[in-house]
């Protein structure tokens, strides 16, 4: 197949920043630090498999919470004029505008002992830790992609057609039938587009637990960060694994979403 001349600078990209990294990876994973072939640092790596579950499920909860907020609020900017809906999107996007590590300095400040949050549940009489736990690096990833989860959605919902909602409404549909067959159908692909994009780099990020986190919630972006550089060869495989089981968590979100289209 001839390539068109348009897509050539996009296909070096890939190659030089997508393809030869995992190569890279691969040839690190499989071998010792003399280069030869071993199954060594898959044995350390698997050492981390408590790390791995919690990083997994710190973002299956990051990601359920992001889309529990967003599906309403998708929904509600999607049946606004097109000036507010997109007064709403800046507003959503401009935090993200902000450098990441900035953004969680600034959770730091608000989370921490005497801090401004603090100080108004004292005036209350709560008195509890905000931060250097679960709870908070939960709260700082929701903040992180909670945009990467509502932006698809109210893509797709701002497409469905409104002559759908009105003409099941005139046949007498009541509002939980008209969202049940077609309102959450027809978003399914925005639900499955923001998992992806929230759930992907939540299980792979790190710095979020350094910052908000205590010392048993350290994900696993946070250990292949700390032992890439004196371990390359553990830090690729556990990187690899990684790959491995977001990869098989995609395959199966497609595999839902294309049967939600096929029975719809």
């Amino acid at each position: 197949m001839k390539l068109k001349r348009p897509s050539i600078p996009y296909i070096f990209w890939m190659v030089i920043f997508t393809l030869i990294p995992i190569v890279l990876i691969l040839y690190s994973s499989f071998t010792d630090r003399n280069g030869n072939f071993s199954f060594e640092s898959f044995s350390k790596a698997f050492g981390y498999y408590d790390v791995f579950l919690r990083s997994l499920w710190i973002a299956f909860i990051s990601t359920l919470i992001c889309l529990i907020l967003a599906y309403p609020l998708g929904y509600i900017m999607s049946r606004q004029k097109a000036s507010v809906q997109n007064t709403l999107t800046m507003v959503i996007m401009i935090p993200m505008w902000m450098n990441f590590l900035l953004r969680i300095y600034a959770w730091v400040t608000l989370l921490q002992n005497d801090g401004p949050i603090d100080i108004m549940l004292s005036f209350l009489g709560i008195h509890t830790t905000l931060i250097g736990n679960q709870g908070a690096v939960i709260l700082g990833m929701v903040y992180e992609y909670l945009p990467f989860m509502v932006l698809p959605l109210y893509t797709v919902m701002a497409k469905i057609d409104k002559g759908l909602i009105e003409a099941a409404d005139d046949l007498g549909s009541n509002k939980y039938i008209i969202f049940k067959k077609i309102i959450f159908p027809l978003s399914v692909p925005g639900i499955i587009s923001g998992i992806t994009m929230v759930f992907v780099p939540s299980a792979s990020t790190f710095l979020v637990a350094q910052y908000l986190g205590g010392v048993d919630d350290i994900m696993i972006g946070d250990v292949i960060d700390r032992i890439f550089w004196s371990d390359q060869n553990t830090g690729s495989a556990i990187a690899l694994i990684l790959m491995v089981a977001i990869f098989v968590f995609l395959i199966i979100l497609n595999f839902f979403g294309d049967e939600e289209a096929v029975a719809t």
